[in-house]
């Protein structure tokens, strides 16, 4: 139970060192969503925006740190 209880400790301090770098770092991740290869198609009266190559980028960094982590705690 303790290792359940070290990883939610981790996803929690993760996540939360995340949101602040996202809140307060607006200028170090202003390229996330505008990567070229993102769909962007906008007209008169609206517009469509899927960012495909962001997406691909962000599932890249997340199965990086789920390894590790996953290595670090052991299987």
């Amino acid at each position: 139970m303790s290792a359940l209880g070290k990883a939610l400790v981790v996803f929690g301090v993760v996540a939360v060192v995340i949101g602040l770098a996202l809140w307060f770092g607006g200028r170090w991740f202003g390229w996330l969503g505008k990567l070229p290869g993102d769909i962007r198609i906008e007209g008169d009266k609206g517009g469509f925006y899927f960012p495909v190559v962001t997406c691909i980028v962000i599932s890249v960094v997340a199965t990086i740190v789920l390894s590790l982590i996953r290595r670090f705690f052991g299987n």
